[in-house]
């Protein structure tokens, strides 16, 4: 659609409305805009739309015509062909946002034709011929992209790198940004970002960098992973990669296997008055805090004696004594496999 177009019948339109000083015709107002939503449709600039119109009541106002005729006429043409570029640009913006959605979440589930994948990709900002690594930020609430946190987020991200390929998104709540793997300093700064504008409430995880369009799916899953992980094993690091907790999947691989290790370990412990949690956090406690029975009772805020106490009530139940390193290992991984399955929140299966 040329410049020309933009403005046809408009002279005809003219000539007779600003001579008699008429208000225009359902019809003409109505092919107004048709052609403004063509205009939209061709991608055309809405400021030389507008001087087309301006030129064109110039230069072929009528003999005749007052000033304030022609302007009047003006006025209606460019009022109703803007009624028409807007309401088909809001559909053109729709029909993009929904092409976008749906090439994301193909991408991160790792669904379609992996070439069509990277065809579309080019649209989007990625070049999927390169390996690429996937964040992942959670928040104190669910986002959408149109919300004020993400879109902060993705003003300073897109200010910071704009001319670098990297694509941020909202997906299940969640903020997601993808970035090339060779490019760190992107998924650093996301994770500060996040930090910031969540007030500290946020926390990332960021899969291993992976080649082409599936290995995008994959490093989405191993963050969203890493997340889950995290929340079962009360980690609240701000930043999370997957790489450094490959052992927690690994463990969890073998379900079957990690309930028999938990339940034959542990479930002794619910003999206990008051059952088994409070004996399974003094272990979690213990072991994270390097088997130092000092440090482990002040993070429970018990006496030495209490905890020691406690230590010795999990080897009379269990039979296994946590402070001897030969027996650690398994009571350990136990513990470990207890806060991934859920246990004793959620009955062994």
């Amino acid at each position: 659609m040329g410049g020309g177009g933009v403005v046809e019948g408009f002279a005809e339109i003219l000539a007779d409305a600003a001579v008699t000083g008429r208000r225009l015709t359902r019809g003409e107002l109505e092919s107004r805009r048709e052609l403004g939503a063509r205009a939209a449709e061709a991608g055309l600039a809405w400021r030389p739309l507008v001087r087309a119109y301006v030129a064109a009541g110039r230069a072929e106002r009528p003999a005749g015509a007052g000033l304030d005729d022609v302007l009047g006429v003006l006025e209606q043409a460019l009022d109703a062909f803007a009624d028409g570029y807007e309401r088909a640009q809001r559909l053109v913006v729709r029909k993009e946002e929904a092409a976008r959605r749906e090439f994301i979440d193909d991408l991160l589930a790792g669904h379609g034709d992996p070439g069509q994948l990277a065809a579309r990709s080019e649209r989007f900002g990625l070049r999927l011929s390169r390996a690429h690594a996937v964040a992942v930020a959670t928040g104190p609430e669910a986002y959408d992209e149109l919300d004020a946190v993400p879109r902060q987020l993705a003003a300073e991200l897109f200010s910071r790198f704009e001319h670098r390929r990297i694509l941020f998104t909202t997906k299940d709540g969640r903020m997601v940004c993808v970035a090339p793997g060779d490019q760190e300093d992107v998924l650093v700064h996301f994770a500060k970002l996040v930090h910031a504008v969540t007030a500290g409430a946020g926390q990332v995880a960021v899969g291993r960098t992976r080649t082409g369009a599936v290995g995008i799916g994959h490093s989405y899953g191993e963050a969203l992973n890493a997340l889950d992980v995290a929340g079962r094993m009360g980690f609240d690091d701000p930043l999370l990669r997957a790489a450094d907790l490959l052992v927690f999947p690994v463990l969890a691989r073998d379900r079957q296997a990690l309930v028999d290790l938990v339940h034959h370990t542990l479930a002794p412990l619910e003999q206990a008055r008051g059952g088994a949690r409070p004996l399974l956090d003094t272990l979690t406690a213990y072991f994270d805090t390097g088997c130092v029975a000092a440090a482990a009772a002040r993070e429970l805020s018990l006496s030495v004696r209490a905890l020691t106490y406690r230590l010795e009530r999990i080897h009379t139940l269990t039979g296994v004594d946590p402070a001897d390193p030969a027996h650690r290992y398994a009571l350990q991984t136990a513990v470990i496999g207890a806060r991934l399955l859920n246990w004793p929140s959620r009955a062994l299966d």
